[in-house]
Order: C-alpha cells, then sequence, then structure tokens
C-alpha cells in the first residue's frame, strides 16, 4: 500500500513524512510545487531512500494527480498543502485563492474520480484527510472557551477564509459524494524546518543576527502552541481511527501570548548561546504597527481526538520549544540556505518543468 502526501516538502508536511517513515515501510508518494516555503532541504534524510517518491508538481494539476494515485495505487491522501502565512495574504491574496481553494477543488475532483474506481473493499478503506488551521474559526476573547470542532467558522483574513473554503469543500464532498473525509484543525505549529518568516524561527534567526525581534501591536495577542511532531503523531492517529467526515481539532494545550514566546525564546538563547556582550537577547524586542484584522486569540479544545482516539500531545511548550531552539542552533547551514534564497536556486536548476 501507499500514501500520497501534498505539500510534503513543507514543514509540517516534511516533518509528517519524516516521522512517518520512523515509524512505517509504507511508500510515500510527495507531491509538492516547491514554493518559497516548499524546501527539498527538509528531505534530506531520504536521499536514496526507496520508500520515498518525490515528484515537483501542483494539487490543482487534477491530470497530474489522478496519475499518481492509478500508478501507485494509493490507499489514503493527506493533504498539506497550502499558502499559509497570514501577512502574505493580507499583501496577495490571489495565491491563497488559488492554491487552498481552487487547488483543494481540483485535488478533490482527482480524488473523487479515483475513489469511484476502486473495488468496494478498497473504496470502504481508502481515506482522505485534510489538514487546516483553527484561524477558520476566528478570534476568541479572553476568557472564552476553547474551539470545539463545533464552533461556527468566522475567518477574518484571507488566508483563514481560504481554508474554511477549502473545509467547506472537503465537507461538502463527503455528504454530497460519499467521499471518505477527515478533517483536523490544529493550532499554532513549531518545530523543526520551520520556514523563518514564522515568528519562533523568526525570532531565532533575527536574535542570531543581531536584527530587531518585531512583535505586532502590544504582543499579547494569544495562540496555542502545538509542536510539530505532536501534529503528526496525532494526523496518524485520526487517519487510523477517525471517524469518517468527521473533523478533529489538534492543540498542545499551551495557550502563551506572542511576548511571552519571545521572551521564552530569549532566555533559552541567552542561556545555550549568549550574547558576546553579556546583555540578553530580550534587548532586541521591537514592537512594531500591529497588522490589519490580527485576531486576538485561538485557543484549541482538544477534547473530543483525546476522548475518542486517545492522543494528547507529548510535548508541553517548555520542553517543545527548548527542543526547537536547539535545532535551530544545530542546523545554521539550513537557516542560511533557506534565508540566502539559495535553495530556490537550486530548485529551479535542479526540478525542471
Amino acid at each position: 500500500m501507499t500514501i500520497l502526501v501534498t505539500g510534503g516538502a513543507g514543514f509540517i508536511g516534511s516533518n509528517f513524512v519524516l516521522d512517518w517513515f520512523a515509524a512505517s515501510d509504507e511508500p510515500v508518494v510527495n507531491l509538492d510545487k516547491l514554493t518559497y516555503a516548499g524546501n527539498p532541504a527538509n528531505l534530506a534524510a531520504l536521499e536514496g531512500d526507496r520508500r520515498h517518491h518525490f515528484v515537483r508538481g501542483d494539487i490543482g494539476d487534477a491530470a497530474l494527480v489522478a496519475r499518481l494515485l492509478r500508478e501507485h495505487r494509493v490507499r489514503a491522501v493527506l493533504n498539506f498543502a497550502a499558502e499559509s502565512h497570514v501577512d502574505r495574504s493580507i499583501a496577495g491574496p490571489a495565491a491563497f485563492i488559488a492554491t487552498n481553494v481552487t487547488g483543494s477543488f481540483q485535488l478533490l475532483e482527482a480524488v473523487r474520480g479515483y475513489w469511484a474506481e476502486l473495488p468496494q473493499d478498497e473504496r470502504a478503506s481508502f481515506r482522505f484527510l485534510h489538514v487546516s488551521t483553527d484561524e477558520v474559526y476566528g478570534s476568541l476573547d479572553p476568557g472564552a472557551p476553547a474551539f470545539t470542532e463545533e464552533h461556527p467558522y468566522q475567518p477574518n483574513s484571507p488566508y483563514s477564509a481560504s481554508k474554511a473554503a477549502s473545509d467547506h469543500l472537503v465537507r461538502a464532498w463527503h455528504h454530497t459524494y460519499g467521499l471518505p473525509v477527515l478533517t483536523t484543525n490544529c493550532s499554532n505549529n513549531y518545530g523543526p524546518f520551520h520556514f523563518p518568516e514564522k515568528l519562533i524561527p523568526l525570532v531565532i534567526h533575527n536574535a542570531l543576527e543581531g536584527k530587531p525581534l518585531p512583535v505586532y501591536g502590544d504582543g499579547r495577542q494569544v495562540r496555542d502552541w502545538l509542536y510539530v511532531r505532536d501534529h503528526c503523531s496525532a494526523i496518524r492517529r485520526v487517519l487510523d481511527a477517525g471517524r469518517v467526515g468527521e473533523t478533529y481539532n489538534i492543540g498542545g494545550c499551551s495557550e502563551m501570548a506572542n511576548i511571552d514566546v519571545v521572551h521564552t525564546v530569549c532566555a533559552i538563547l541567552d542561556e545555550l548561546r549568549p550574547r558576546a556582550d553579556g546583555a540578553s537577547y530580550a534587548a532586541q524586542v521591537t514592537f512594531v504597527k500591529d497588522r490589519p484584522g490580527h485576531d486576538r486569540r485561538y485557543a484549541i479544545d482538544a477534547g473530543k481526538v483525546e476522548r475518542e482516539l486517545g492522543w494528547r500531545p507529548a510535548e508541553t511548550f517548555e520542553s517543545g520549544i527548548r527542543k526547537t531552539v536547539a535545532w535551530y542552533l544545530e542546523h545554521e547551514d539550513w537557516v542560511a540556505n533557506v534565508t540566502s534564497g539559495a535553495y530556490r536556486e537550486w530548485v529551479s536548476g535542479h526540478y525542471r518543468e
């Protein structure tokens, strides 16, 4: 048997593929468009591994997806492919609609056509797992109950609106066509291979470079932080035992304000890589103008996935963030390669259309 992972060279997708092979010998077809955040270096440990079949391509290419499904007799599709940065969605929403909405539609149609042709026993066991975000639920007031799977969708950014649209498409393809789908909505991920435009890797990179550590507004925006490998274990559990048609919220049980996250990262860097002048990296914190429509608080109630599937995060924020900072300190070549753009030049020369 084989699974198809879309977006498997990105942050969460590449972690999932690496963790998959740590626990299973089942082959993976890895489809990734290799946009700016899709990095083949994330998968360097799999070079020469016959279980891993990488294909550069777009989820919007229905013919390509259909061919891969049939050639590899895929038993499950896990859709990680997405444009995911809120700031970029504000500056250029078109790419988010193209990938997250139109691309998801094309992917669903290709999968539906393949699934309809499978023998009855294979149709019954087939799964389409769609990976989404808690941002589709909108913003919570301080003290309000955390998001459950029943919370109404109230997306506030072009990114979250495009992901909400893709979630609705997945739901509709199940209820209208019977496609056996699963949806997961996760909180803020962090960990290895995180592209340094997001808060935690940006703080680590800028701190070491002696640059300002930009914090939006007053820094009191609250997020639930989920270590990426905990997220991967939850997805595997949902794939194995989740109820068809259901949504599962996946969180890290670690609500924290952005400014507190920044200060925690600074404190670990002070310990592991102190500044030459002896000052704390926290001295580099710089408050900047808040972004438009910035949601104040997200929080995940992950009770359903624990009750039904027995999953809980293995890492606390304290243990996960320490592992994350240590990883970046040990992989400064990866960070330098990504931030210089050298990997994009390599991709354009190596993976030709």
